[in-house]
């Protein structure tokens, strides 16, 4: 029953966003496409997460995680963001963008945790080379941040975590 409702979901989805490809079709293949709606759309989900996290929820104060333990605002507002999207993420890039490769689902999701944990890392240097030392605002930084990693994200991911050839 799983399964058929995740076809069922994975069809709509797809019949959604290959409708408006037809305007793309000339700019970008398919695959492209398809990474730059679900991607985008997360992104977007990521970003809305973030600000209101960091902006209403923590309003950017320390957050005390445990009595010794501290983080700025900044980054306790992307790991919220971060736990609500890399579920959706890894969904949408595994049925939606990446569809097809030969690699178990276990294995997809162990390398794609592998490269989004050195997005996250990268996410975390430049964060704090943005904001801390450099002084910028988080939010701006933050957007920044997201296209240089997204760049180095969907190469990882269509080459490692969701390849579709086997190498000989």
């Amino acid at each position: 029953m799983i399964s058929s409702l995740n076809k069922q979901f994975q069809k709509f989805l797809l019949m959604i966003i290959d409708s408006f490809y037809p305007l793309f079709k000339k700019l970008m293949p398919l695959q492209t496409y398809r990474y730059a709606v679900c991607g985008g759309g997360n992104a977007v989900l990521n970003f809305i997460i973030f600000a209101v996290t960091e902006n209403f929820i923590v309003k950017k104060q320390i957050v005390h995680v445990l009595p010794n333990i501290a983080i700025s605002s900044h980054i306790f507002s992307f790991l919220v963001a971060f736990g609500i999207t890399f579920p959706i993420g890894f969904y949408l890039n595994t049925y939606v963008v990446f569809g097809g490769s030969y690699l178990l689902k276990r294995i997809q999701l162990i390398r794609y945790f592998s490269v989004v944990s050195v997005c996250i890392l990268l996410n975390y240097v430049f964060m704090k080379l943005f904001v801390d030392l450099w002084g910028w605002y988080p939010t701006p930084s933050y957007m920044l941040t997201f296209v240089v990693v997204t760049l180095f994200s969907y190469f990882s991911q269509r080459n490692f975590s969701f390849k579709k050839e086997r190498i000989v």
